[in-house]
């Protein structure tokens, strides 16, 4: 094995060299081997006619093999053409064995041909393959053992790509199709998910990668929930998608997806529904930069609009959506107009100019503070922000005569406990008193909860927690949330903005809600940890708890009521809330504006405990500003 490595060490035209010598003493032996082996004896070595016959075959052979890129393959990575092209040349110097001692007159037995064909083969290409293999073998000790899930195609382009690789060695193959099961494919045996256990202790297994880019969400949760009690860990290939579209390749490895623990799919959205509000018009997103309002972009750019206008506060988010929409725009062929503005919501000529200079006819008003800690530290931008950023946002696409407005709301608008929340259901509020005011404008609602891997979700912390050894930090033990991925909410906003008939609000089925706690305990022990607690002191990573944070509840809710009305959407619903009159809502904005302008938080709390948001806070007032003023 060590003279193998040094071997490999030398110049290309050493080894070509090297390789042509060896193949010139395995031709000499197919061919003395294959005469001594039909005649058995030796009389045949002092005959010069055979020596020039075995002289012609052996410079035939090795032109041949040359020819035909032998000497050009790698030996480490030997493939099946290399082999054709030893069987090739070996025809090619077989039929000229037989061609030539007839032509020159030389007796040959009718089976030394097929001696010599079936010693050439085995020696030339043999010794390929046994080289090939040792030096896999040998770089094997030093590669981590692994075993891949699904046995399909995607599974064993993803042993191809590993063999080939320095960091893994793929020891086993688990597939759940039975007919698999027991074979033998690319060397590697197929087992079944019972065997799994035993595998990862004789093989010493640390990881498992998923190779199921086509399976459902809910299949691989089952997967998922079958591996999480074992010591490894799980790992995944990108999805099929990602694969098609040359956007990832298979030897990629992923982090395990919380949507894949969740286990919840996808509804294919309606396309008559996607296209309703965007389709060659002016669409317009507030807060585009942001988590959902940049996925509204990527998802609005595919409808093809005829203008999509980004309005962002934060300079650098805006380059980065503008310059990912341009990539897409430029791969996809789109061609469509993408406006960068800069501007703030809370500056209505700034937002009815632009509403006016591009004619927009479709808003998604994503543009808020959503974070609650935050929010109930900064109390009067919080309100200022979300409540009368919608009102300057609502007011000026009904002057610049704006066909549909979509706000994008949350859970925590209702009964909120924070500021945050109460602020959003103010703001539907807004939405509703204008709707019922005037028809001119469409103004629709949709109310979802916690998006997986937006800025403020706990997924990201987790992970980052979770590389650097812990401890896993959350608040309370028995806090819940719901979750939806980012495209599936962008996609289900934009449907229930199309159905929308003017002061709707509308929800959407975010499945069961999730103990943040369990997801915490999964997170771990999929990333091949340990949990260490009191039973289990000795384990590798801990979850602490730090207490609720100001304004954190620790259940959330999509409806104030139980007046909930199905739809033609599956995954939306339509809610009956509690809404005012334009007149006695205005007369509280006025109030809160001023209180806002004196920086007078009893009043602001005041004012929003009066509203009918059904605001129950737990803390007192936590702004920053406030508390130092008072201190």
């Amino acid at each position: 094995m060590f003279l193998i490595s040094r071997i490999f060490e030398f110049s290309r035209f050493s080894k070509r060299l090297i390789s042509l010598c060896i193949d010139s003493v395995f031709i000499f032996i197919s061919f003395w081997g294959a005469f001594y082996f039909r005649l058995d004896n030796v009389d045949i070595f002092s005959e010069s006619e055979y020596w020039y016959l075995f002289t012609t075959i052996l410079i035939i052979s090795a032109l041949s093999f040359a020819r035909l890129g032998l000497y050009r393959a790698v030996l480490r990575f030997i493939n099946s053409q290399a082999l054709w092209a030893v069987v090739a040349g070996v025809v090619i110097s077989t039929f000229c064995l037989i061609t030539l001692s007839f032509y020159f007159e030389i007796t040959l037995p009718r089976s030394v041909p097929l001696i010599y064909f079936c010693f050439s083969i085995l020696l030339v290409g043999g010794s390929r393959l046994t080289v090939r293999a040792l030096v896999e073998r040998g770089n094997n000790y030093n590669k981590e053992p692994i075993l891949i899930y699904g046995a399909g195609s995607a599974g064993v382009q993803l042993a191809t790509a590993l063999t080939q690789g320095p960091e893994y060695h793929v020891v086993a193959f688990v597939d759940d199709e039975r007919a698999k099961q027991g074979t033998v494919i690319k060397g590697i045996r197929v087992y079944s998910p019972a065997e799994i256990e035993n595998i990862i202790k004789t093989k010493k297994v640390k990881k498992v990668s998923l190779a199921l880019p086509s399976a459902t969400r809910s299949r691989r949760k089952e997967i998922l929930l079958s591996l999480e009690s074992l010591p490894i860990g799980v790992f995944t290939i990108p999805g099929i998608s990602e694969l098609v579209d040359g956007s990832a390749k298979v030897s990629e490895f992923k982090e395990v997806g919380i949507e894949d623990l969740l286990g919840r799919d996808a509804v294919v959205p309606k396309q008559n529904l996607m296209t309703a509000n965007i389709t060659d018009k002016v669409v317009l997103v507030t807060g585009a930069g942001g988590s959902i309002g940049s996925e509204l972009c990527r998802q609005i750019i595919l409808q093809k609009p005829s203008k999509l206008v980004l309005f962002e506060l934060s300079e650098f988010a805006l380059y980065s959506i503008e310059k990912e929409l341009n990539s897409i725009n430029l791969d996809k062929h789109l061609e469509i107009e993408i406006l960068p503005v800069m501007g703030s919501v809370q500056k209505e000529n700034r937002l009815e100019t632009v509403y006016q200079s591009f004619n927009v006819q479709t808003v998604y008003h994503a543009a808020a503070y959503k974070h609650v800690p935050l929010v109930e530290l900064n109390v009067v931008e919080g309100v200022r922000n979300n409540i009368f950023g919608t009102l300057y946002a609502a007011k000026a696409a009904i002057s610049a005569g704006v066909e549909k407005f979509v706000l994008i709301s949350t859970d925590k608008a209702v009964r909120p406990t924070n500021i945050m929340g109460t602020t959003k259901r103010m703001a539907e509020l807004v939405l509703q008193s204008l709707a019922k005011e005037q028809s001119k404008t469409n103004f629709t609602m949709v109310r979802f909860g916690n998006v997986l891997g937006s800025s403020g979700s706990v997924v990201p912390l987790f992970r980052k927690q979770i590389k650097e050894g812990g401890p896993v930090t959350l608040t309370h033990p028995d806090i819940t949330r719901f979750f939806m991925t980012i495209p599936e909410a962008a996609q289900l906003v934009i449907q229930a903005g199309a159905m929308g008939k003017g002061g709707d609000v509308f929800v959407l089925d975010m499945g069961q809600s999730v103990k943040i706690k369990d997801l915490a305990e999964k997170m771990i022990k999929l990333s091949g940890f340990t949990l260490k607690s009191d039973t289990n002191p000795l384990g590798d990573i801990a979850i602490e708890c730090t207490g609720l944070r100001p304004g954190e509840k620790l259940y959330e809710e999509l409806l104030i009521g139980d007046d909930v009305i199905g739809t033609s959407h599956e995954r939306i619903m339509t809610a009956n809330e509690v809404m005012l009159d334009w007149k006695a809502l205005e007369k509280i904005l006025v109030k809160l504006d001023k209180a806002c302008h004196e920086f007078n938080h009893e009043k602001i709390r005041e004012l929003l405990l009066e509203a009918p948001t059904a605001f129950n806070p737990k803390d007192g007032i936590c702004d920053l500003v406030w508390t130092a003023n008072k201190q």
